[in-house]
């Protein structure tokens, strides 16, 4: 059996980018980065605009969930701060989810934004999600996990990083 090695350095693409493959790598992190921003965007909407949610107790109240979750939380601590103010905790998760997405989606501040929507997931994993039983029934460990690509890589595509980053680069004189 021989083996051979490619020498030829033809590309179907006539700006020299490579084949699709090559494509495809490049663009590997942007249905990601636009599930999770979409995502977290919605998830920041609902509870502004849930009347139940933003309430101390009640059906559907943030104050009754945190209650509910204490003694099965990983962290108590963590619960026990929320409820000393149940209504400002809400609206500051709803905002925090809501600065990510946007920053996710638009890939502004990508990886810092992808670091805070790790950090709400890792903290609802840790409160709301612990005593799913077994773990991967819970979903904020799974959206914990689809975050840390994004710390590591940013928005390198189809975003405001990027046209800043090009931006300074045209300045400076650099090409690529």
């Amino acid at each position: 059996m021989t083996h051979s090695m490619r020498t030829d350095t033809h590309t179907p693409y006539p700006d020299g980018r490579g084949d699709w493959r090559d494509t495809a790598v490049r663009y590997a992190l942007l249905p990601l980065r636009v599930f999770l921003g979409v995502t977290f965007i919605y998830a920041g909407l609902d509870k502004l605009t849930d009347s139940a949610f933003m309430k101390e107790a009640g059906s559907g109240s943030i104050g009754d969930m945190m209650r509910a979750v204490r003694d099965s939380s990983a962290v108590p601590a963590l619960v026990d701060l929320s409820l000393k103010n149940p209504v400002g905790f809400g609206y500051a998760i709803a905002f925090a989810e809501l600065a990510v997405g946007i920053g996710t989606l638009l890939g502004l501040l990508a990886r810092l934004a992808a670091l805070g929507g790790a950090l709400i997931s890792l903290s609802l994993w840790l409160t709301v999600s612990w005593a799913s039983d077994p773990y991967y029934y819970g979903n904020d460990l799974a959206y914990l996990m689809a975050w840390i690509p994004l710390v590591l890589a940013g928005a390198p595509l189809l975003s405001v990083d990027a046209a800043l980053r090009g931006r300074r680069r045209r300045r400076r004189g650099e090409y690529r």
